[in-house]
Parts: C-alpha cells; sequence; structure tokens
C-alpha cells in the first residue's frame, strides 16, 4: 500500500502525516508514507486545498485533517 501525504509542510501536513503513521502502526499493516511537497504533483491529483490525502493513487481527503481513527478507515475502504 501507498500512502502520500500531500502538503507544503504547514502544521495541518505535519499533523496529517502524524495521524496517517499512528493509523498504519494501529493495523498493523505495511504502507510506504511519502509526504509530497512538490505542488506540480499535489496540483495532479486535482487538490488545491491541502493537506491531501491520496491511498494508492487515489484521494480520499482534501482540505482537512482526518483523525487517527478515520484513516484507519479510509485506508480500510
Amino acid at each position: 500500500m501507498k500512502i502520500e501525504v500531500l502538503g507544503m509542510g504547514c502544521a495541518k501536513c505535519a499533523k496529517l502525516e502524524e495521524n496517517v503513521r499512528a493509523a498504519v502502526a494501529a493495523l498493523g499493516i505495511e504502507a510506504t508514507i511519502e509526504h509530497v511537497k512538490d505542488m506540480d504533483r499535489i496540483l495532479d491529483y486535482g487538490v488545491l486545498i491541502t493537506p491531501g490525502l491520496v491511498v494508492d493513487g487515489k484521494v480520499v481527503a482534501s482540505g482537512k485533517v482526518p483523525s487517527r481513527e478515520d484513516i484507519q478507515k479510509l485506508i480500510q475502504g
């Protein structure tokens, strides 16, 4: 599984990455987590308001910081 956190490095983006790492650990799954700060790549996903969350190439959240529990639900589909 590949998870991408989209954002330029603001406090909300950092919190989202922290929540993603906690969710992955709580689920006990293997995942590659990448923090994407390149605006062109962020825009390629159609995300205009960061932070954004992408799971296996699909944008599952943008413009907010989901909780660890919400991220777990998004990861599990």
